[in-house]
């Protein structure tokens, strides 16, 4: 796991370096992310060149981590597992630590790479790692990477007093380099596909990375790591073929997906049907449709002038075909939206207008017990998910039928989340399927009965 002592202290630079770095050695780098993060995932696939799956022991359950990185960890000398840790290697909800990076790493049994940043310190960096060593849920710390280092001289006081105090080796000393930052903004980093040059920025990290680190003995940190004794677990069940085409929309406004939910819906027999919203001007033939979080704020014009797309949404919905909306999906679906001094109308589905605030309106993870019985879920369901969004309501919409009660968090109103609607359901709930794993099954039902009926 590479961890720190706090968040952008430089842990997704150095995981994406590493995987990259040994990618191009032709090593199999098998990268995960601890938290519900979406954004991370979409830069280590492109720098491993594999698929990047969450682990987060809040939405997936402990046992539901252990599994799926038992499961999606490849086999043998020549693949290897790389975690990123979210936020400080200790934080976390829990007091006792156990739903913390460091929780994660013990469960997992993994040594921890500890990237920690050089500035504004000097010996008394070691106090810091020394912390980090001591505080519960306690993890072995395998190595030291020190980051942002301003000189020789300060990166050398810090090696020689955490080696001395900590006796931990310092693997590595990176110097400030403005070239190798990834822009953040109101959700986190940017995303891959907004970056003009993504894969030379991975490039020049994995370059830097070997330059001023030792790769040897940072390749050497995973082969501490004891044999995993459990063989694969299949975390979705059975798999089924030709039961459903599912469309999916998948683009600049539309990206944020958990890969374990499209597996789960490919493993139930969901033929995946990818749309690009702002480009196509139609829905092509579908049993039902799945809209997941992004930034759709960022294109309202093109995504409001596509009528024919809008119509189509709109049309289906009121035919009863079954429609997943989470976040940004839930956005799209609203009557009208305001952004940047601009109104715009939207597919008009949903009696809400929608406003964004200047700070969060739901920021972190949600909790919801289901208030009645609807297509999608059983009444006295309690579902634990994340919302992160700046959108809320203009007006306190009146008129809708809502799934859930807010018992943590925001949702749509405060107090309510998950409307309904014929067969929709749309919410800001962002959920995983391995803490829900009766979703992608109900899924499939419901478009294998809509495609029965022939409407």
């Amino acid at each position: 796991m590479i961890s720190a002592p706090h968040k952008s202290a430089g842990k997704t630079m150095l995981s994406l370096g590493i995987s990259s770095y040994l990618s191009a050695q032709g090593v199999s780098v098998r990268s995960f992310k601890k938290g519900p993060d979406y954004i991370d995932p979409m830069w280590h696939k492109l720098a491993s060149g594999n698929e990047c799956y969450n682990l987060d022991p809040y939405l997936m359950g402990r046992a539901g981590c252990l599994a799926s990185f038992q499961g999606k960890s490849c086999i043998g000398e020549n693949c290897l597992a790389l975690v990123e840790g979210n936020h400080g290697l200790h934080d976390g909800l829990s007091l006792d630590g156990s739903d913390s990076s460091a929780g994660l790493a013990q469960l997992l049994d993994t040594p921890v790479l500890l990237v920690v940043d050089s500035r504004k310190m000097n010996r008394g960096i070691a106090a810091l790692v020394l912390g980090m060593q001591a505080m519960p849920p306690k993890v072995h710390i395998a190595g030291v990477i020190l980051n942002q280092v301003t000189s020789s001289r300060q990166g050398e006081k810090q090696k020689a007093a955490i080696e001395q105090y900590c006796n931990v080796p310092v693997l590595g000393a990176l110097p400030y380099d403005k070239e190798l930052v990834i822009p953040e903004r109101h959700l986190g980093l940017t995303t891959v596909g907004e970056i003009t040059d993504a894969e030379r920025f991975i490039r020049g990290a994995a370059d830097r990375i070997a330059h001023y680190c030792d790769m040897k003995a940072i390749q050497s940190l995973f082969y501490q790591a004891p044999p995993m004794l459990m063989g694969k677990v299949d975390c979705f069940g059975k798999r089924c073929t030709g039961r459903a085409r599912i469309g999916v929309f998948l683009d600049a406004a539309f990206s944020f997906y958990y890969p374990d939910n499209l597996d789960a819906l490919k493993n139930n027999g969901a033929d995946l049907v990818f749309i690009n919203s702002l480009e196509e001007r139609s829905l092509p033939d579908l049993d039902a449709l799945y809209l997941g979080g992004g930034f759709p704020e960022l294109f309202f014009d093109v995504l409001s002038a596509n009528r024919g797309l809008l119509r189509d949404v709109r049309e289906r919905v009121e035919a009863g075909m079954p429609l997943y909306a989470e976040c940004g999906g839930l956005i799209y679906l609203c009557r009208n939206a305001s952004y940047g001094g601009k109104t715009v109308s939207l597919a008009g589905i949903l009696p809400i207008d929608i406003g964004f605030a200047r700070h969060p309106a739901g920021h972190g993870y949600l909790d919801l017990r289901s208030r009645t019985d609807s297509p999608w879920f059983r009444k006295g369901t309690q579902i634990r998910a994340h919302e992160f969004h700046y959108a809320r309501p203009v007006m306190p919409p009146a008129g809708c039928s809502y799934q859930f009660d807010v018992t943590r968090g925001s949702g749509i109103t405060g107090e309510s989340d998950g409307v309904l609607y014929r067969n929709l359901f749309a919410s800001f709930a962002h959920l995983h399927v391995i803490g829900n794993p009766e979703w992608a099954e109900t899924f499939l039902s419901l478009a294998s009965a809509f495609k029965e009926s022939g409407r």
